[in-house]
């Protein structure tokens, strides 16, 4: 990993985490490397985070026909996952990339998921991390 474009995107991740009550954001690519992180949360646990948020992503994207009617498609969009005292939220963040953030049980959390998208939104193709193989980006939208 670079570490003065880790440095650079932690930084910017940092800006997540600067509202009420959330804690850690961390940039992971599809197959679960760590690509950034913000301050507070050191590189060995967000390395182990990433793994784990990665095979997240997979089975909420591999759920989608759950909540649709055969034959139509639902692209994932986001994760959410409550916990006792707190959430997870993660979201595409471009091909291959993926943004999470945690956050106390007390959150705004659609404050939280907002920041998240201007934050993707803000970065573009500096919060992407190319797929490693062709034809791997499964997340909503266009991988273009």
């Amino acid at each position: 990993m670079n570490d003065h474009l880790n440095n650079e995107l932690g930084w910017m991740l940092d800006d997540v985490v600067k509202m009420p009550e959330a804690r850690h954001a961390i940039l992971l690519s599809s197959d679960g490397m760590l690509r950034a992180r913000s301050g507070g949360i050191d590189r060995d646990e967000a390395e182990r985070q990433a793994a784990a948020l990665s095979g997240l992503q997979s089975i909420s994207r591999s759920t989608a026909e759950f909540c649709t009617r055969q034959g139509q498609e639902s692209p994932w969009r986001q994760t959410l996952v409550e916990f006792a005292h707190g959430y997870v939220f993660l979201i595409a963040a471009g091909p291959g990339a993926y943004l999470a953030v945690s956050a106390s049980e007390h959150v705004d959390m659609e404050a939280v998921t907002y920041r998240m998208q201007k934050l993707v939104d803000r970065l573009g193709k500096e919060l992407t991390s190319p797929p490693r193989q062709q034809g791997t980006w499964q997340g909503a939208g266009n991988p273009a």
